[in-house]
């Protein structure tokens, strides 16, 4: 049963366990591991552990960071910047259909990872010799989400706080139309998205008593809000709706009537509205040649 702690690369990222090896190690220490992208430098964030599975295959610490590793990670920020600068340029060059967000280098300047989003996929082949020509190492393209991306960007969320997922989300957990209406919230895109185009992740905050089985979402439900037409235009023909409902208690009868066909008016007019310049003078020639 071996001994473990937890260690962390990234600000609210994720925590791995690495086995101690026989390193007196503490929380808050810098430790030098192997990770799978190569040597990096993460900070100790939990007192260490004996787990009871024999068979995990676990990574082991090297050794606590020495002044030099941390004297040559503050060197590799510096790395990371001219290779993003590079990569811009050779992306602009090229025309790639594609948007780099930040760049990493290992500890030991073996490999350089870049990593960025597309809409599709993306053919950086020739890219990936141009960056491997100007720094002589192993290049790595590693293709992201909108909601990744907005974690290592960072922005200011609709409420004036800096985005949950920058400050202490971990993970992401799955959001859906369904705890918007089981929370009885409105439905406005633009106060349900997030600065992802998401669903916002703090949706699913006062959510937590109802197992992940029951929101588990479907395919129409889990897509962005703001990217999507249709969806947007069910969620504000939904609000409508209820809207109306709300309104219709307080007419009588004879109200309804004259509610209706006030809608149908409004409707038949926004209808016009929306219809093709050609559309609408043929059909003002047709009346015309009707009426002589």
């Amino acid at each position: 049963m071996p001994d473990v702690v937890g260690i962390r690369f990234k600000p609210c990222g994720k925590i791995y366990d690495f086995e101690l090896n026989g390193i007196e190690v503490k929380k808050g220490d810098k430790v030098v591991v192997e990770s799978e992208l190569g040597l990096n430098i993460g900070d100790v964030v939990t007192d260490h552990y004996t787990i009871d599975d024999k068979e995990k295959k676990l990574k082991k610490i090297i050794r606590k960071a020495t002044e030099e590793d941390l004297k040559q990670a503050e060197e590799n920020k510096n790395l990371e910047a001219e290779a993003m600068e590079n990569c811009l340029e050779r992306i602009m060059a090229r025309g790639l259909p594609m948007k780099l967000i930040s760049t990493e280098a290992t500890l030991d300047r073996k490999r350089i990872i870049f990593y960025f989003t597309a809409e599709k996929r993306i053919d950086f082949r020739e890219l990936v010799k141009d960056l491997a020509a100007k720094f002589k190492t192993r290049i790595e393209m590693r293709q992201i989400g909108v909601r990744d991306s907005a974690k290592i960007i960072g922005s200011l969320g609709i409420c004036g706080r800096e985005l949950c997922c920058k400050q202490f989300l971990t993970t992401f957990e799955p959001i859906s139309i369904k705890m918007v209406k089981k929370q009885e919230l409105v439905l406005n895109t633009s106060k349900l998205s997030g600065a992802c185009g998401r669903l916002m992740c703090c949706l699913g905050f006062e959510y937590g008593d109802i197992s992940l089985e029951d929101i588990t979402a479907s395919e129409n439900e889990t897509i962005s809000l703001s990217e999507d037409v249709e969806a947007t235009e069910m969620v504000e023909r939904a609000s409508d709706a209820i809207i109306e409902d709300e309104e219709l208690l307080i007419y009588t009868s004879s109200e309804k009537q004259s509610l209706s066909q006030q809608t149908e008016s409004q409707k038949s007019k926004e209808k016009r509205k929306r219809w093709p310049l050609r559309r609408r003078r043929k059909k003002f020639r047709q009346k015309r040649n009707h009426n002589q």
